[in-house]
Parts: C-alpha cells; sequence; structure tokens
C-alpha cells in the first residue's frame, strides 16, 4: 500500500513539473516568436517580406540590409546619442535617488515627511503631462538640441528614491554608531556601508530605469530638432515612409528594430544576476 501511494504521488509530482515546463514553453515562444519572426524579416529580400505563406526561416540578405540599415538611419550617432542619455538618466536617477532617501532616512528636519509625500505626489505627474511647461523652461535656458536639455529633465526619480528609502530603512542602525565611533561622517558611512550594502537594488534599479531611458519616445521627439541629436527611437520613425503608396521596406526597417534592442539586452545579460537578486532578495 504505502509503495502504491508513494508511486502515485511520483506519477503527480511528475504531471505537474510536465505541465508546468510546457505552459513555460509555451510562453517563452509566445514572448520570442516576434523577435525571432523580425530578425528574420531583417534578412529577406523586400519581394519576399509579402509572400504567403509568411517564410520563417532567415534569408540570404543579412549582410546586406544590416549595411543598408546601419548607413542609411545613421545608426552609430542615433545608438551613440541613446546610449549616452540612457546613461546619463540612469545614472544620474540613481545619484539622486540614493541622496535624496539618504536625506529622508538618516537626517532629521522639519518637514521631512511633507518632502516624501511631496516625492510621491510627483509619480502621479508623468511627462506627457508637464512636456509643455518643461519644454518652455529648457529652451530659456538655450539646451535645445543638447545632452543638458534631453537628460536633466529626466533625472529626478520618485521610485527610485522610494525604493531606497525603504533599504535604508532596514540597515542596523549599529553601524551608523560603529562608522562614528571609526570616526567617520555621514559620507563615508554613504559610501562605504550603504552602496555596498545596496549592490543589488543599484543594479536593478539600473537596468529597469535604461531600459525605460532607451524607450523614451516623446521627449527626445520634443527637445531635439537636429538629425543629430535624434535617439534610436527617432530613428526607427525616420525609415518608416510617411504617407504616400509605397509600401515600406520592412527588410530595412528591421535591422533598425533589432540593432535599437541589442544595448538593452546587453545591460539585461551583463547585470542578469544582480537584476534578479536585487528583486528577489528579503532587504528589498
Amino acid at each position: 500500500m504505502a509503495d502504491e501511494i508513494m508511486e502515485r504521488i511520483t506519477n503527480r509530482d511528475f504531471l505537474l513539473r510536465l505541465v508546468n515546463h510546457l505552459v513555460l514553453i509555451t510562453i517563452v515562444v509566445m514572448l520570442a516568436f516576434p523577435v525571432y519572426y523580425a530578425f528574420v524579416v531583417s534578412t529577406l529580400e523586400f519581394e519576399e517580406v509579402f509572400r504567403l505563406p509568411p517564410r520563417l526561416l532567415p534569408g540570404a540578405e543579412l549582410l546586406e540590409n544590416y549595411a543598408q540599415a546601419w548607413y542609411r538611419a545613421n545608426l552609430g550617432r542615433l545608438l551613440f546619442n541613446s546610449t549616452v542619455f540612457s546613461l546619463l538618466v540612469s545614472l544620474g536617477k540613481i545619484g539622486i535617488s540614493v541622496l535624496t532617501a539618504f536625506a529622508l532616512v538618516y537626517f532629521d528636519f522639519r518637514g521631512k515627511s511633507l518632502v516624501f509625500f511631496l516625492t510621491l505626489v510627483t509619480l502621479m505627474m508623468p511627462v506627457p503631462i508637464r512636456v509643455v511647461s518643461t519644454y518652455e523652461v529648457i529652451a530659456s535656458f538655450g539646451w535645445l538640441n543638447s545632452f543638458r536639455g534631453l537628460v536633466i529633465p529626466m533625472m529626478y526619480s520618485a521610485t527610485g528614491t522610494f525604493l531606497f528609502r525603504q533599504t535604508f530603512r532596514q540597515i542596523p542602525r549599529e553601524l551608523v554608531e560603529a562608522t562614528i565611533v571609526d570616526g567617520g561622517g555621514p559620507l563615508r558611512f554613504l559610501w562605504s556601508v550603504l552602496i555596498p550594502l545596496s549592490k543589488t537594488n543599484l543594479a536593478a534599479l539600473f537596468v529597469i530605469l535604461f531600459i525605460w531611458s532607451w524607450n523614451r519616445y516623446l521627449w527626445p521627439l520634443v527637445i531635439t530638432t537636429e538629425p543629430g541629436m535624434h535617439v534610436i527611437q527617432l530613428g526607427i520613425e525616420a525609415v518608416i515612409p510617411a504617407g504616400g503608396d509605397a509600401l515600406p521596406r520592412w527588410n530595412h526597417i528591421m535591422p533598425v528594430v533589432i540593432w535599437a534592442m541589442l544595448p538593452p539586452m546587453a545591460v539585461i545579460l551583463g547585470l542578469q544576476k544582480q537584476f534578479v537578486k536585487g528583486l528577489i532578495e528579503p532587504e528589498k
């Protein structure tokens, strides 16, 4: 009887694992297929793109299509602009968030709760709501078509401030006392204690902010008018014909899309372990 019960339990566990794996594989295929098909289209000739049934295997025009897309869309400049923009915004958001959270947790001053409340209120004011007023300010400074105009208005992050505030509040106060005993001040405590203990949170937030910044379209569209300051999202739009009867050359558009995916993928793969750990660790 006991052997029969154990056999039933083993079979049930096997079926559950099998179903779980089948569900996960199905989800992965559904999510990955559009990316794979975009890659396939980027390797085809123009006539092959519109054939029915659709071709699901890569073609022979990979190098030619990617070279055409690179020079036609000036991808080198676009990728450089997007990388600089995303890195500066991500690092700026993290730096300001860490300093703001540090002040809110470890310093006592009047109106501290009000400051934190107003910080959270900014979450209800996304960029599209304040784009006109922000544009007027940036234009008055003469920062149009510059990295200053692109980056500085996007650098504050209420989400990052809230994240680090919650993280810092869970760090034992004894570490503050130990730093004081060692003769250290606030900045030494921040740099030598808080930052090392928050590495996983920093990595997780950096990945999220980099991808968020990389996908920005509205603000770069408003603030830049010169092609030399455009980011990759504007470059994708530029290679799509506007109006007319001409069919889009998807075999030249999709290489631009694939190029645009590579830097975020590199960031995710490079910080994957820290990113996952930062999301699931208990102290977060």
